[in-house]
């Protein structure tokens, strides 16, 4: 039995440009993106508080999420660690459970450490957990809440309804 909930939700990207990577998406094909730029994201980096400001941007491809990630500052995160190690390109897969805890029970039985997580005042909590010999380097656990779930199902319909036309959509601007 897995220790995870369900199937793979998301992937995610983190990104040195996210307008460059938003036009290499569109490109794709990939549509419409739905971005949040300016997020202060306050959470444990390693057992560490930290405290940084991300920009997020958010699109479907069928049933699969794509995010893509930007940290705005050279605050020490599971972001720029990645970015000093590989520089930007594929960070994690992502499953979503509406058992937070019996999930994050399951990943400390198994040993998994959690090098990232947060989200308590944002009403979805989230962790990345470090799972050994993963086909992925990280994974990020997050709660499905009803909020995250309705997210979900606007961004899935955007995609699967898009006519190529406004491609990019700020949302909070």
């Amino acid at each position: 039995m897995s220790v995870l909930p369900g199937s793979i939700r998301q992937i995610g990207y983190v990104v040195t440009d996210l307008d460059s990577a938003l036009a290499s998406w569109v490109e794709l094909g990939v549509g419409p993106w739905l971005v949040i730029r300016g997020l202060p994201m306050c959470a444990l980096y390693r057992g560490e508080p930290c405290e940084t400001t991300l920009s997020l941007a958010l699109s479907n491809s069928g049933e699969l999420q794509l995010e893509l990630i930007q940290q705005e500052d050279d605050t020490p995160t599971i972001f720029t660690e990645f970015l000093a190690s590989n520089g930007p390109g594929y960070h994690q897969l992502a499953y979503w459970t509406e058992d937070f805890e019996g999930t994050m029970k399951a990943v400390e039985a198994a040993g998994w450490p959690v090098v990232w997580s947060g989200g308590e005042g944002f009403g979805v909590r989230f962790a990345y957990v470090e799972p050994p010999n993963s086909p992925a380097q990280i994974i990020e656990i997050s709660e499905l809440t009803d909020g995250q779930s309705a997210s979900a199902k606007f961004i899935r319909d955007a995609a699967a309804g898009w006519d190529g036309s406004d491609p990019i959509r700020e949302l909070g601007s």
